[in-house]
């Protein structure tokens, strides 16, 4: 067993899939540097020619790996920043995304888009710690958030080699976490299929990204009082609509923590669903970021205004009262 950090685990999967498929490259500024991690050692090992550095215009490189997929390439994408995705909003959604529904499936767009560092980064301030993957769920866009190194690993490995558009959003808040691996463990993802954390009989809570750890510790915290399942999407669509109503039904209580705004967020969708289609024996709770929000700079009000472990047990006690 080794020790391999989240950051790392993107960066080896990268590179397992450029060694695995001459059809992968690779596009994004300051890549060649690897200044975000994601991208460390590749042009080296595989040169300019796969690993292109591009000019600073989102729309233009966007766009242009939407061409490239379309004439047989599997372009990733990277975004140093999570707010470039709504200048490019329109380039993904809007054409690569729709690309293969409009032609009856005759061509598909295998682009992958990462944001390595997503959400909120001390003194990043409200123009650079957005974390929308509600947004690209909305519109029907595969969307990943993994949690873990070994998630990191094998959903950028399937989002790679899948062949419609998929988002990958790496949170910052997740991205210095290390875990004991071994070669075995890192294997493709499935997208579509969540995972059980931590089994409970008393509630469920859903938790996205790197909030999964936020409710592991929640739910040690209370161990003695309360028996919590922590259940990690991994995907936010497509969404494991099977394995939750799984755990639900053996809890009957519901708890759903995410990084995104509470208007139209991720888990407004996970409660809408349980309510209509799931048998709950107390009303849902969900802990999110404020209607609205904005990160400031000040790190005190930026943490205060991120859904947090405080928040996660004063919602579970609520729901099992």
């Amino acid at each position: 067993m080794t020790k391999l950090s989240y950051t790392k685990a993107l960066n080896r999967a990268l590179g397992d899939e450029l060694e695995r498929d001459p059809a992968v490259c690779v596009l994004g500024e300051d890549i060649g540097a690897g200044i975000a991690q994601l991208t460390l050692g590749l042009l080296d090992r595989f040169g300019p020619d796969r690993v292109v550095d591009t000019p600073l215009s989102e729309q233009a490189f966007t766009s242009m790996a939407t061409g490239a997929a379309l004439c047989g390439l599997r372009p990733v994408i990277e975004f140093q920043i999570p707010s470039l995705l709504f200048l490019t909003f329109e380039q993904i959604a809007n054409q690569a995304h729709k690309m293969s529904l409009m032609t009856g499936g005759q061509v598909s767009v295998p682009v992958t888009y990462v944001v390595p560092g997503s959400g909120s980064r001390e003194g990043w301030a409200g123009q650079h710690s957005d974390h929308p993957y509600s947004l690209f769920a909305h519109v029907g866009v595969k969307t990943v958030v993994p949690a873990t190194p070994v998630d990191a690993y094998g959903l950028l490995v399937s989002a790679i080699r899948d062949a419609d558009p998929v988002v990958v959003f790496a949170p910052a808040g997740a991205m210095g976490i290390r875990d004991d691996v071994d070669a075995s463990m890192l294997a493709p993802v499935p997208l579509g299929q969540a995972r059980i954390h931590r089994a409970g009989s008393d509630v469920t809570v859903v938790a996205v990204g790197h909030l999964v750890h936020t409710a592991l510790a929640v739910a040690a915290e209370l161990a003695g009082e309360i028996s919590v399942e922590v259940f990690d999407p991994r995907t936010v669509y497509p969404f494991d609509w099977a394995a939750l109503a799984e755990s639900v039904g053996k809890t009957g209580r519901l708890v759903v923590i995410d990084d995104s705004n509470r208007t139209c967020g991720f888990a407004g969708e996970v409660l809408a669903t349980v309510a209509e289609e799931m048998r709950l024996i107390a009303p849902p709770k969900r802990v999110t970021r404020p209607d609205g929000a904005v990160l400031p700079f000040a790190l005190e009000l930026d943490r205060a205004i991120q859904p947090g472990r405080e928040q996660l047990v004063a919602a579970v006690r609520t729901v099992m009262k």
